[in-house]
């Protein structure tokens, strides 16, 4: 019988292929090396060529621009016989080069110079137009000379950038590809030996294998088998094996038992009282993973993967019982759970030092997770940050649900618990109470049989009312309700209480911190001015809102002056609390006594700067010896003396906005200068501006321009527009700047003061020079009466002139020209002003009972409500202020020395 060609190249297929594992391995390593070598020889001869031709490329392009702008060419080309020049250093640079040719020939395509002389004055073949526009052109092209090539052309251009000539030098590409083949050996040999090397590294492979296996025999094969089947049949996890008709193959010890099967059981598994559903999972070879199935009374997870042999097909299925562990996967779930939501209540109750939100977030916390509905009750008195008294009302402050239509007394109510209630019960003692069934819970429902009626009806059916206790002080009552899930048990109380317990404490340092911040306000409150809507020449409007987080010493006055002036000031105190109310307040103080000596704001902030720098070197010492106090460095303020111009300095505060009559707002130009207390002695300086008539000086703290969101330029932007927005009106200004930048939860106090201009009644002031004569007193005083009558102040005629009749004649007698005397009726206050040229101040003091003088001053402050020195660059003003409501004539009863008498005469 004659063999088919199909046997006969399965013959020699067999003949050629090695017997045994190692032998084909080693053959199918040779094989796939072999293809990689060869493949990587291609791939490095490709490159090769590659290269070659890359270097022809930029050695033609070298050559062409180095003969090109070679010194000469362009002469040469511009020549009456360019050839004659051209051809011989064409030549050479050819032959140098070692390049195919070098041919230059005009803008037209004729040449002047050619490796073959015959072929100069013909035309040039090959694209050459491209490089006209003076960038080199590139090539490869078949010249009809000297065959395919590699070519440059570039242009040779004049002053004017127009083409004199071009220069095209070329390489064959037989020369390329010569440079090629000279490194094909190479290729070759390395080629060679790195196949060489692949059959040397797999012969060691083999051996290796070889090796490992240890040159088992079939029959050492076979035992090695039993010894698995032994081991399969010994392990706890079922395994059965089928054929792809549903027929069993193999069924091991586990597996009988989890399926119900006698020992002997085999054929098919459709066929072996399994559930129907199991059964044809199994005869199908379907690929599952982690199918549970109920056998009896287990739960059996299935894997199944489909298997193919030589000759054969079918499946493999492991079985496990997961009875035990789905019970323990559920407990260790729930308790994951459990902990899960006591990390998550660690980290979302609390965010805020407010009461009602954190009681908000604790009912947050627990719906959906633990119960369907969640409220908290507390005592009012924590409200208000106090600690609750005994006999307090609960109010509720927090209800969520799933729901919102559910009937639990809404936020807002007053709870009247009965004796026996779940709050009743949970606040009386530490515990927490379990009410797994309401509708059989009698004191529950007979607090109000109506509403528990209506839960119950509503599937309101468990609840845990756990009392919420921080430090020993009871708060209120977390209650939590479920509907939807199952009721409550006793497993959930502890739970419920450490979920409360954690919540207590956040509440409690929510009360403690609004009980300080309703303290620090407070303070702040009643430290801050009652700043009036008019004083003097200025309209007034002001907003002052302490920060969410706590006061943060943000402070503005203002003061009275002389003369109708008024000192604007706003500051700012590094820190929180009621430190930083108890440092303004001592800064606001300091300010207003130093006003008081009507200084320049300079010399002011640098008497205040003094005090601070002072201040904190004694509370350094304190620390020192175990007595630390709070420092005041990092204070900043804003002193502005408003007299028809605006006189200000700053230490490390915002400048203040002027805005327009016309609505325009820009920031003043304000020299700066350190905190108060970090200036090292540095003096600071004064910047003085016009404010005209109707004009808005907007003094304000960073808090107001500058938060998380945006900086101080950008916030001194948004108030700027906002007050040009509003114009000069202080209130409506105050009303667009809140409006504009006030954010919802302040982190820092926010202070904005705004004072609009307005000029003093020319009416109401009245000037005179006065003489260097002494008989001018009589006249001034005259006038001053005369004047006074005008203003219906008559009853103040016999005071105001002895005032003017002393501060005049001590003018004269003490002081320098020039001398002015100004009254000013301003409201309810008559001011005297005398000005002169004189630096030195007059002194008020007790006279001797035989001096002529030194009563005149005393007299005065009899007479006038306040008085006072305030300097000039030059001379000094003494300055008087009367009420003008107040009576004011001749002693009638009670001589001078009477008045006198009351002083004894050691002062």
């Amino acid at each position: 019988m004659r063999s088919t060609p199909r046997h006969a190249a399965a013959g020699v297929r067999r003949r050629l292929t090695p017997a045994s594992v190692a032998g084909q391995v080693l053959l199918q390593q040779v094989l796939l090396v072999t293809v990689l070598v060869v493949a990587g020889a291609a791939a490095v001869f490709l490159q090769a060529r590659h290269d070659a031709t890359q270097d022809a490329y930029a050695r033609s392009l070298s050559v062409a621009e180095t003969f090109a702008h070679a010194p000469g060419t362009r002469a040469a080309m511009e020549s009456r016989n360019p050839s004659a020049l051209l051809q011989p250093s064409a030549e050479e640079t050819r032959r140098a080069a070692g390049v195919t040719y070098v041919v230059a020939f005009d803008p037209d395509g004729i040449r002047w110079s050619h490796p073959d002389p015959d072929l100069i004055g013909g035309h040039v073949s090959g694209e050459f137009a491209p490089a006209l526009g003076g960038e080199p052109f590139q090539e490869i092209f078949d010249s009809t000379v000297f065959g395919r090539a590699v070519d440059t052309t570039v242009a040779v251009l004049d002053d004017t950038g127009d083409p004199v000539g071009l220069v095209s030098v070329g390489i064959t590409v037989r020369n390329v590809q010569g440079a090629v083949t000279r490194q094909l050996p190479l290729l070759l040999g390395v080629a060679a030996i790195a196949l060489a090397l692949a059959v040397a590294g797999s012969s060691l492979v083999t051996r290796r294998l070889r090796h490992q296996t240890h040159g088992l025999e079939p029959a050492e094969m076979t035992r090695m088998y039993e010894h698995h089947d032994a081991v399969l049949h010994a392990v706890r996890e079922g395994v059965v094996i089928l054929r792809d008709d549903g027929r069993l193959v193999l069924v091991n010890d586990e597996a009988r038992k989890l399926l119900g099967l006698a020992p002997d059981a085999g054929g098919d598994v459709r066929a072996l009282g399994l559930p129907p559903g199991l059964a044809a999972l199994l005869a199908s070879g379907a690929a599952t993973d982690d199918d549970v199935r109920l056998i009896g009374d287990r739960l059996v997870s299935v894997n199944q993967r489909p298997i193919q042999t030589a000759g054969s097909s079918g499946s493999v299925a492991t079985l496990r019982d997961t009875t035990e562990l789905r019970t323990v996967s559920a407990r260790a779930d729930a308790a994951l759970g459990r902990l899960s939501l006591l990390y998550d209540a660690g980290v979302h109750i609390g965010t805020t030092l407010d009461v009602v939100r954190t009681a908000e977030e604790l009912a947050a916390v627990a719906v959906p997770r633990f119960a369907d509905f969640a409220t908290v009750e507390l005592l009012a008195p924590v409200l208000s940050g106090d600690e609750p008294e005994s006999g307090a009302r609960m109010r509720r402050v927090a209800s969520v649900g799933v729901r919102d239509d559910h009937p639990l007394h809404p936020v807002g109510a007053e709870l009247t618990s009965m004796p026996g209630s779940p709050e009743t019960a949970s606040t009386g003692r530490e515990g927490a109470v379990l009410l797994p069934d309401l509708a059989t819970s009698e004191s529950w429902v007979a607090q109000d049989p109506e509403r528990a009626g209506r839960v119950v009806a509503y599937g309101i059916h468990s609840l845990v009312s756990v009392p919420l206790r921080a430090r020993g002080i009871l708060l209120g009552c977390a209650d939590f309700w479920r509907s939807d899930k199952g009721p409550f048990g006793a497993e959930d109380v502890p739970f419920a209480e450490e979920l409360a317990a954690r919540a207590a404490l956040s509440l409690d340092n929510a009360r403690r911190y609004t009980r300080e911040h309703t303290v620090a306000v407070a303070l702040q409150r009643s430290l801050l001015p009652r700043a009036p809507r008019r004083r003097a020449a200025l309209d007034l409007a002001h907003r002052y809102v302490p920060s969410a987080s706590g006061v943060r010493g943000d402070w503005f006055d203002v003061i009275p002056l002389s003369g109708a002036r008024v000192a604007l000031v706003v500051g700012d105190v590094v820190g929180r609390g009621l430190h930083a109310v108890a440092t303004m307040g001592r800064l606001r103080t300091a300010v207003r006594n130093l006003s008081a000596l009507d200084l320049a704001p300079d010399e002011l902030l640098a008497h205040l700067d003094e005090l601070v720098a002072r201040t904190d070197e004694e509370t350094s010492e304190d620390g020192d010896s175990g007595e630390a106090g709070p420092l005041l460095t990092g204070a900043t303020c804003l002193y502005a003396v408003y007299d028809r111009v605006g006189t200000l300095a700053t230490a490390g505060h915002p400048a203040p906005l002027v805005v327009a009559s016309d609505g325009s707002a820009q920031q003043a130009d304000v020299p700066v200068s350190p905190p108060l207390g970090a200036g090292g002695g540095v003096p600071f300086e004064t910047s003085a501006f016009a404010v005209a008539e109707g004009s808005a000086l907007a003094l304000f703290t960073d808090g107001l321009v500058a938060d998380r969101t945006r900086d101080v330029v950008t916030g001194v932007g948004l108030l700027t527009a906002a007050l040009a927005q509003a114009g000069p009106d202080p209130e409506a200004g105050c009303d667009a700047a809140m409006e504009r930048l006030m954010p919802a939860r302040p982190a820092d106090d926010v202070t904005l003061l705004i004072a609009r201009t307005r000029l003093v009644d020319r009416d109401r002031v009245a000037e005179w020079d006065v003489p260097d004569d002494p008989a001018a007193v009589a006249p001034l005083r005259r006038d001053v009466a005369r004047r006074l009558a005008e203003w219906g102040l008559e009853h103040l005629s016999y005071g105001t002139e002895l005032i003017v009749s002393e501060l005049v004649t001590n003018a004269i007698r003490y002081g320098r020209q020039p001398a002015r005397l100004r009254l000013i009726h301003e409201g309810a206050t008559l001011t005297c002003e005398v000005t002169d040229g004189s630096s030195t101040a007059p002194h008020l003091r007790r006279a001797a009972v035989g001096d002529e003088g030194g009563r005149g001053l005393f007299l005065v402050a009899q007479f006038a409500h306040r008085w006072g020195t305030r300097y000039q660059d030059r001379g000094k003003t003494i300055w008087t202020e009367q009420s003008v409501t107040a009576a004011a004539g001749p002693p009638a009863e009670r001589s001078e020395d009477d008045l006198l008498g009351q002083w004894p005469d050691d002062l």
